[in-house]
């Protein structure tokens, strides 16, 4: 790694596209992404069926349309921990920012609830199955940052059958897991399920007109909008439009007059022809990528991409900023880059990553050996498919998902979620700063008083919306929670001060409280420090002895920040 640099985007952001006169459906891509919880009673093999029920029920309970934990417990028959986690995971997700769940304060949660109608759109969608990720083209490009040996090779001969065919299963998963599908095929599968569900989705939020029996449904405009849990039109980096206004039925209704609702086979007709053209200029796209040159930045082609550049940031105008193949170098992003915005750190290895910004969401996917800083994360976090990955951030909310050996610094306002196949997962409180970390925690409405670092919600071992078949009887198996780490071995870490001569914030400390373990650890170890460096000042020794002494502490301080992995912190501090 000595070829190590420093890579600071000071490129300007993006500029905001034109207004498209003529804007295409959307799927809400974060309800898909950060909305799902594997949780069994919720994985609903006919929504329709058993969510009508549920909804009657939902609904006798509500008070002004919204329904608060307890009655979510009783409904879907789950734990008053995962009908709080329905709400927390919802209000995460949720399209409108002034709906009182997203407003509310962690103790207002359970009883400020959902709106009932957001609340039946967020169940059907744990019907959702994900598309299965693609095999990378070039098998010896990806062998050569993620190999395909695993920490268990060599010890499926000495388990029983039952524990081999448990363990080859999750083998495998770990196999097809590294490259996430490209947007495109994303937007396609998620349009195709709402596609296909759309009938079924509408008839949850219509009502019959009265004298007419439940064959004649009529769809209001306020129940119109919550659709917009699920689409959206435009731009997906712009400013969000109700969606009642691009309709031709409900746009430019008197705001002082209650619209009048329309035939729900109306409503359905005219989101299922946007969403049929969506799909074709989907198919269009793609089409039009393996036919044309190959300067795609599909994918598929991280890999091979990376080699010919350090790192490969593509700020979209629409959609979140893709950081991608970033290998043995460190990147740094400010809050000009990605304020507001949604961020994903996608196959990465061997790097430091710095993303010093008030963010929205953040995903970080198939990385390994590398450090990642996260500023300011106001929705979600979710960490999927990694390997010896640090990561450190403020975030609401944290999803943990299929990692192996990695160590999580948290400063987190929830209970962190841990699902899916995961080994050797340590968790720690937050342990840096940078200036403008406290306004950007303000700025998305973090709580620096609360942290639920130690607090992991551990769920089921299998992802029920993923499209793998899964063995009999893995299904109620439980996932493997996080240790926290040892309050000896914590340290804090250095953000350089990359842009001393810009305006500064006032950030001056870590603003999450340290636990008193690991602030005792702390103390004790700088005191530690201070009476060994006073040893050997007073200790009486010949130059050549202190020369000899000097060598071997450096040696052993080499040999622990590589251990550590702080070697790469090291490096980062050459360029400050």
């Amino acid at each position: 790694m000595t070829d190590e640099q420093v890579l600071v985007d000071q490129s300007p952001p993006p500029s905001a596209p034109d207004p498209n006169p003529n804007p295409l459906i959307h799927p809400r891509r974060v309800s898909f992404e950060h909305g799902l919880l594997p949780i069994q009673k919720l994985a609903f093999t006919d929504p329709i069926q058993t969510l009508a029920p549920i909804k009657q029920k939902l609904a006798d309970a509500a008070s002004n349309n919204r329904v608060g934990s307890d009655a979510i417990a009783e409904a879907l028959q789950i734990s008053g921990d995962h009908a709080r986690l329905v709400l927390e995971t919802l209000g995460s997700v949720l399209h409108s920012e002034g709906d009182p769940l997203v407003r509310a304060k962690p103790e207002e949660v359970d009883s400020v609830g959902a709106d009932l109608r957001d609340l039946v759109l967020f169940l059907y969608v744990q019907s959702y199955k994900k598309l299965m990720p693609r095999t990378h083209k070039d098998s010896a490009a990806v062998a050569d940052v993620w190999p395909s040996t695993s920490a268990f090779d060599g010890y499926l001969s000495a388990l029983s059958p039952i524990q081999a065919k448990f363990l080859s299963f999750y083998l495998v998963r770990s196999n097809s897991r590294r490259f996430m599908p490209s947007q495109a095929d994303d937007e396609a599968h998620q349009l195709s399920y709402l596609q296909k569900h759309l009938a079924n989705i509408i008839s949850l939020l219509g009502e019959p007109v009265e004298g007419e029996g439940e064959e004649s449904l009529v769809i209001s405009m306020e129940a119109f909008e919550h659709l917009g849990f699920l689409v959206q039109f435009g731009d997906k980096g712009s400013d969000v439009s109700p969606l009642s206004q691009a309709t031709p039925f409900f746009a430019n209704s008197d705001p002082d007059m209650p619209a009048v609702p329309v035939p729900a086979s109306q409503a359905l007709d005219w989101l299922l022809q946007n969403i049929a053209s969506a799909l074709e200029s989907i198919t269009e796209g793609i089409s039009g990528k393996e036919n044309g040159p190959s300067n795609t930045s599909d994918q598929d082609d991280a890999m091979s991409d990376a080699c010919a550049a350090p790192n490969k940031v593509a700020p979209s105008g629409r959609g979140p900023c893709l950081i991608e193949g970033v290998s043995k170098t460190s990147l740094v992003k400010q809050a000009s880059d990605l304020r507001g915005r949604s961020v994903k750190v996608v196959n990465c290895h061997d790097s430091v990553i710095y993303l010093l910004a008030p963010l929205r969401y953040a995903t970080v996917h198939g990385c390994s050996d590398t450090t990642i800083v996260l500023g300011a994360v106001g929705k979600a976090l979710r960490v999927e498919h990694c390997e010896r990955v640090h990561v450190i951030a403020a975030s609401k909310r944290v999803c943990i998902a299929n990692c192996r050996e990695c160590v999580f610094f948290l400063g987190v306002n929830q209970r962190p979620l841990i699902v899916g196949d995961n080994h050797k997962l340590q968790v720690a409180p937050y342990n840096t700063y940078y200036s403008h970390l406290g306004e950007h925690m303000s700025e998305v409405g973090l709580e620096s008083t609360i942290n639920k670092w130690d607090k992991p919600l551990a769920l089921g071992a299998v992802d029920p919306h993923d499209s793998l078949s899964h063995p009999a009887g893995v299904a109620d198996a439980q996932a493997e929670s996080a240790a926290c780490v040892d309050p000896d071995q914590f340290v804090n870490f250095l953000i350089p001060n990359w842009f001393s001569g810009e305006d500064t914030g006032s950030t001056k400390d870590n603003p999450f409280p340290l636990p008193d373990p690991y602030m005792a650890a702390q103390q004790r170890n700088l005191k530690n420090l201070d009476e060994t460096r006073r040893s050997l000042r007073e200790t009486p020794l010949e130059e050549n002895r202190k020369k000899e002494l000097s060598s071997a502490l450096h040696v052993y301080f080499k040999d622990w920040l590589y251990a550590s992995g702080n070697i790469r912190q090291l490096y980062c501090l050459q360029g400050d």
